[in-house]
């Protein structure tokens, strides 16, 4: 486990964030939920090469995400199987507390709505797209 990584796994235990990533002397933290932090990372950085990633909650969404934000390493305190299948893909390793079949929704009803908007998806850029448009129809 890189420095970075354990540096990023610690401010996310100890401080009040949803993920952390950090390169170097470079830190970025988010308390938003979801994939809303890794979609805005996107949006204003583009790629996050070099950086380690500390995560809350990985599903299958996330990992896409992750892939297409190039980080070089990341920690999972909860991973479903299907989002470990894809960073292991990629080659990202990967580091989790708790390894489960799938994410739950956040009223523990069902899955998560973005794990089953990508159950079927192979590529990282029509995760994206499938992503966003989940998004909008959830959103309204």
């Amino acid at each position: 486990m890189s420095k970075d990584l354990v540096k990023a796994k610690h401010l996310l235990q100890n401080e009040n964030h949803t993920c952390v990533f950090v390169r170097d002397d470079i830190i970025y933290k988010s308390c938003e939920r979801g994939v809303k932090p890794l979609l805005q990372m996107i949006d204003t950085k583009g790629t996050l090469d070099g950086f380690c990633a500390a995560d809350k909650v990985v599903g299958k969404a996330a990992a896409f995400l992750y892939v297409l934000l190039r980080v070089k390493e990341i920690h999972a305190v909860i991973i479903s199987q299907s989002a470990l299948k894809v960073l292991q893909s990629y080659d990202i390793p990967v580091s989790y507390n708790t390894l489960t079949k799938a994410i739950r929704n956040r009223t523990n009803t069902g899955f998560c709505p973005m794990e089953q908007a990508t159950l079927g998806i192979t590529d990282p850029h029509e995760a994206l797209e499938t992503i966003k448009s989940t998004l909008r129809r959830l959103n309204g």
